[in-house]
């Protein structure tokens, strides 16, 4: 283990998830890789440890709101790599409260200088059914019903949908969820944002994107899916589960078209377009400008600097294309996202077990931060990683 790294507490975690899930009645939420989830250990935390990971999400979330200078001009939004077309979206959408950021996870380095944010996923996180759903059964499956865990988020989920159609109050509430076709991982986590949007209230469908039927003209003016044997409805709020910024690059039209029923209040999106701002990795770098040297932020820059760093593409996700670089080593993920700009960030080491894995700390922020998840990986932590749950003593 590396000097620098701080020590992860383990303790054993075995028990039948899949089948404690089941008698809870979210069997839907099972893939056939459920198992591979949970490691058959967990994570200790004292409570102090929980505590501060959460508060860290809700000090880090109003930082980046202040760091949002007024007006979107255009020289930060081509600083942190935001596609012009999306311009117009991105301001509407920030300065109209009824655009509700819902939810987002912040990953986390706890290091022995304190908890350090390595990225915010805020427009289309994912993990939302083993943070929410499969490690609170995973204490059920292990035997630990009198054990506690920091996990809030499906409530949390729910009161931001709630605050969500309270903002929207003349809309009727039926929400689209939308989501890559041919994705399970992203249908399950759709399946879990729509059972807490029915619990707020809302009637609810899921489909594939390109399921999704979109008319900007006359009566059938708003966004459509097919409900039924040649039932079709509308619906006037939608969340989707695929990136504004992958939206606008290879469907330019139906972007366009989405964000022009949005100016006229026919369509409500989440996350909103402004939540592209705190997901750009170039927004990093923006923190640091604004909170140099403060204690939750690591040394993030536009240019490389000496030292170990990190390299991150603006809009790369799941860990791929980064590149960890220290003097004349270089290790790297591959990926889709090479052709980007980067930012370079201090690198941190992150805990570390006996067995040589790290641990970094998803933490999820849903009006505030609600609930706390583990992946684990010998190398860079990517999508693969395996989930680990936690413990609070």
């Amino acid at each position: 283990m590396s000097d620098a790294a701080l020590s992860v507490k383990l303790m054993p975690h075995h028990g039948d998830v899949t089948n404690m899930v089941k008698q809870m009645g979210w069997e839907w939420v099972v893939e056939e890789e459920c198992q591979t989830y949970l490691s058959g250990e967990a994570v200790v935390l004292s409570q102090a440890a929980a505590d501060d990971l959460l508060e860290a999400a809700n000090t880090l979330y109003q930082m980046m709101v202040e760091a949002v200078p007024e007006g979107l001009p255009e020289e930060f939004m081509r600083k942190i790599g935001i596609p012009p077309k999306l311009w117009k979206a991105m301001r509407h959408s920030w300065e109209d409260d009824r655009h509700w950021h819902l939810y987002g996870r912040f990953d986390f380095a706890q290091t022995p200088e304190g908890i350090k944010l390595l990225e915010f996923n805020a427009d289309t996180a994912t993990s939302i059914p083993e943070t929410a759903v499969v490690q609170w059964a995973s204490l059920a499956a292990a035997g630990k019903n009198e054990s506690q865990q920091a996990n809030g988020l499906y409530e949390g989920l729910v009161e931001q949908f709630k605050t969500w159609q309270g903002l929207n109050a003349e809309l009727e509430p039926a929400l689209l969820l939308v989501y890559l076709g041919g994705n399970k991982e992203d249908y399950t986590n759709c399946e879990v944002l729509a059972e807490a949007a029915r619990e707020a209230g809302f009637e609810t469908h899921i489909c594939a994107a390109d399921e999704m039927e979109v008319s900007t003209l006359g009566a059938e003016r708003g966004i459509w899916a097919q409900t039924g044997a040649e039932q079709w409805r509308r619906f006037p709020f939608l969340f989707k589960l695929v990136p504004w910024e992958l939206l606008a690059e290879l469907e330019p039209a139906l972007c366009a078209d989405i964000i022009e029923l949005q100016f006229s209040r026919t369509v409500i999106i989440a996350n909103p377009a402004y939540s592209l701002i705190f997901q750009s990795k170039g927004f990093l770098a923006w923190l640091w400008q604004q909170f140099p040297y403060h204690p939750l932020l690591l040394r993030t820059e536009f240019t490389p600097f000496e030292g170990k760093a990190v390299e991150k593409p603006f809009f790369g996700r799941e860990g791929q294309n980064i590149e960890v670089r220290e003097n004349t080593d270089v290790s790297s993920t591959i990926g889709e996202y090479h052709s980007q700009p980067r930012i370079y960030q201090a690198w941190a080491e992150l805990p570390q077990d006996i067995q040589g894995y790290r641990y970094q700390a998803g933490v999820f922020w849903a009006g505030e931060g609600c609930a706390i998840g583990f992946r684990r990986e010998r190398g860079i932590i990517t999508n693969l990683s395996q989930f680990v749950g936690h413990v609070v003593e």
